[in-house]
């Protein structure tokens, strides 16, 4: 399915279709594809407490971001509007550090509308979310693949990407943000499901090893 923001990935025979895509143009696809089978889906939701839980997340474990979020959730501070009618304090006693509890507020303060961001192409998504203090092109770029269904952006700047890229590719070292933003150029116009295949394959390649 297509939009304003281009191809969007709505469902599996869209993931398959771009692997199958991927598969044909790039040998070493090919041989992880066959390796670790079809690929997920990968979506889920989003809005403003998706990215306040990406915010949550940042620098922190997973079990102490799920715990952070949770309790900014049983508070009920899902909306902007809510966020917004507490002081940062009253973040900041629910888990959150004082930078993030900035952060929280400065998205809530936006004013982003999230339906017309689902329809705005890849580059308007990464700048309207990039000039709210805390969120960096990182979170930006996950955020239009993952929660947006987004099929031609990637996230260079993921370390889980960069060393299956390594892996994948038999590289001498992990490549920069910049070498994988122009590896990933030739994988258009399916560069997420390219990041979901090399993610894939880093399961597999660890699960084979015995690392976990």
């Amino acid at each position: 399915m297509t939009s304003g923001a281009g191809r969007i990935i709505r469902g599996d025979p869209c993931i398959a279709e771009g692997a199958a895509w991927l598969a044909k143009r790039e040998p070493h696809f090919a041989r992880a594809l066959d390796a670790v089978g079809p690929l997920p889906l990968r979506l889920r939701a989003g809005g403003f407490d998706a990215l306040v839980g990406a915010i949550c997340a940042q620098q922190v474990s997973v079990a102490s971001a799920n715990a952070i979020h949770g309790r900014l959730t049983a508070a009920g501070l899902t909306t902007p509007a809510a966020v917004l009618a507490v002081t940062p304090d009253n973040l900041r006693a629910l888990g959150l550090s004082r930078p993030k509890a900035g952060y929280v507020q400065a998205l809530a303060a936006a004013g982003i509308d999230y339906d017309v961001l689902a329809h705005m192409p890849t580059d308007q998504v990464v700048a309207t979310l990039t000039a709210v203090p805390g969120i960096g092109v990182w979170t930006a770029e996950i955020y239009a693949m993952l929660s947006l269904g987004h099929a031609d952006v990637f996230a260079p700047g993921d370390l889980a990407l960069q060393e299956c890229a390594r892996m994948l590719f038999d590289l001498d070292e992990r490549p920069t943000d910049k070498a994988l933003r122009a590896m990933a150029a030739d994988w258009s116009p399916w560069r997420a499901v390219a990041a979901r295949l090399l993610w894939a394959y880093y399961t597999h390649v660890k699960s084979r090893e015995g690392i976990r």
